[in-house]
């Protein structure tokens, strides 16, 4: 059961109509997660900084490695409508998600979304040693503000009870 009702396009005001059609612009559709945030049009425009630090960082680690940390960190903090989120990317992509084939960056990266995920307080130092090696400070600066907005997703979604959006239905693994 949803805890804050999702915006209805027929009842909004002019922003956020406007919000609603630029969503619809760029990505064919709005979430039901955006639909919720646009009670608030400035919580909403918050988390849409998601996508600026996603497209700084892709150049850095690559479309696929920023799918497969999104999915690290939104499986580790079970958020469903996020992990299925990436679960559908990389499905579509011709990945196996359960069993990924991975570079050793993006292991580095998986086992780091895991770790912020799952206890950041205890990342252990190889990881830390490995980060410093590959990227720099402005870099890593990045890969850990990405995940803490993914994070922040993943907490949105998760407390404000957003329901699953149907598109994500048929990406749910067999067990769950």
């Amino acid at each position: 059961m949803t805890y804050i009702n999702m915006t209805e396009y027929e009842k909004a005001s002019e922003e956020v109509r406007r919000e609603y059609e630029d969503q619809i612009k760029k990505h064919g559709r709005i979430t039901n997660m955006k639909r919720t945030l646009l009670n608030d049009p400035p919580s909403f425009k918050a988390y849409m900084e998601w996508y600026t630090l996603k497209d700084r960082l892709v150049p850095i680690i690559g479309e696929r490695a920023v799918s497969l940390f999104s999915y690290a960190i939104s499986n580790g903090n079970n958020c469903m409508i996020c992990s299925l989120f990436f679960r559908k990317i990389l499905v579509d992509s011709g990945e196996d998600p359960d069993n990924p084939t991975l570079s050793p960056e993006e292991k580095l990266l998986m086992e780091l979304g895991r770790r912020i995920a799952v206890d950041p307080h205890n990342i252990d130092e190889n990881i830390y040693e490995e980060l410093s090696e590959r990227y720099t400070d402005q870099e890593r600066t990045l890969i850990i503000a990405f995940a803490g907005i993914m994070y922040a997703t993943n907490l949105f979604n998760t407390v404000a009870k957003v329901e699953l959006d149907e598109v994500l239905y048929a990406y749910k693994p067999n067990n769950k």
